[in-house]
């Protein structure tokens, strides 16, 4: 899998751009805030119909405009795909596939697979829940239709049911319905339980050994799903807290509440690890998908790395750059020194600046002094 060209208008602040990228890999470089991010951001979108940032279109679109277009051409399998995308202020984004609209996002999710790894990503293991429920999250809606679904479905009905039990603080009697929502979200919240148990199952056999050869056999890492409520004991668990949840007017018990922990040598290392543990493992776990979406796809991912190079120390970063491989790869840096430095090879080099990107030629060292 391939991005063979990127088209954009209006977006961000880029007010047209059209940038063709090698099936190797690329390089945008610049100084910090000239719009390198902002490619990246765009290929994730159409990958996922969603910005990494979690901003909203309103926020993506050019602040002088109504619309934005993001147009991404890319071959899978040898067969070539369009995916167009029309953002707009006032209404939702529209879709197309090679020139025929989509209704839904499931329609879209899976075409084009995308690993993204930013430096706050080296911060996943250390932050809180959440964090880890929105990895798994990103990366199963890419991979699993039904999840999507599913995730879908019981985050509306977490809504409704929040809502319900603010509104109940009014209107006692409305207590007799939330039994109805209960029911809708084990069914549900049942079903996104059991797919991210086998997740981390899947994830677990291959972090193993990338993490080991990564910190050089000293450290056995196992990832494990903690569940806030099992399946056989969901149902029964929203009763006991059904009192709880209407006096402080939220739904306290169900999977939106999950996390995952992260093992080395029998350590939690989320309280007791050392940065340098966490950002190891951070970075053993983004390997690590790389491989799950070749393992689940049987096709590889383009990996977008964002300025995550100068946050390594240069042992992890030749590890990074020593396993990319044969995946396209387009990265984000203020400076080229790292590659040079590396011997590594660069098959595309763009200059980032003020919304445009200029493909230079050569080697990265005839382009350090631009």
């Amino acid at each position: 899998m391939v991005i063979k060209s990127l088209e954009l208008a209006d977006f961000r602040n880029y007010e047209s751009l059209n940038i063709s990228f090698d099936t190797g890999t690329n390089i945008l470089y610049g100084d910090n805030a000239q719009g390198k991010t902002n490619i990246l951001e765009a290929i994730y979108i159409s990958a996922t119909t969603r910005s990494h940032k979690g901003s909203k279109d309103r926020e993506i679109i050019n602040f002088e405009k109504e619309e934005a277009h993001i147009r991404t051409y890319l071959e899978k399998e040898d067969v070539q795909y369009r995916v167009d995308m029309h953002l707009r202020k006032s209404k939702s984004k529209g879709i197309a596939i090679d020139g025929q609209k989509i209704k839904k996002a499931a329609d879209l999710l899976g075409l084009l697979n995308v690993v993204f790894f930013s430096p706050e990503d080296l911060a996943i293991i250390k932050n809180g829940p959440a964090e880890r429920r929105r990895f798994a999250d990103m990366e199963l809606c890419q991979l699993d239709n039904f999840y999507l679904y599913n995730l879908n479905h019981y985050n509306k009905i977490i809504n409704q049911r929040n809502k319900l039990l603010k509104d109940m603080y009014f209107n006692p009697q409305l207590k007799d319905t939330l039994n109805i929502w209960d029911s809708q979200l084990v069914s549900f919240g049942g079903k996104v339980i059991e797919r991210r148990e086998l997740f981390a199952g899947q994830l677990c056999e291959i972090i193993e050994e990338i993490h080991s050869r990564l910190s050089g056999g000293k450290e056995k890492l196992t990832v494990k799903y903690e569940p806030d409520v099992s399946i056989e004991n969901f149902e029964k668990k929203l009763k006991e807290n059904q009192e709880r949840d209407i006096h402080s007017k939220t739904t306290s018990t169900g999977p939106h509440r999950d996390d995952f922990s992260f093992i080395v040598n029998g350590v939690d290392i989320r309280r007791f690890g050392s940065q340098g543990q966490q950002r190891t493992a951070a970075l053993s776990l983004k390997l690590s998908e790389i491989e799950l979406v070749r393992k689940m796809t049987k096709d590889t991912p383009v990996l977008l790395l964002d300025d995550v190079l100068s946050e390594l120390d240069s042992n992890r970063q030749n590890y990074l750059l020593g396993s990319i491989g044969e995946i396209q790869t387009i990265i984000t840096c203020t400076g080229l020194d790292e590659f040079v430095n590396n011997r590594f090879k660069i098959n595309r080099i763009f200059r980032v600046t003020e919304g445009a990107a200029r493909l230079y030629e050569g080697t990265p060292q005839e382009n350090l002094d631009y």
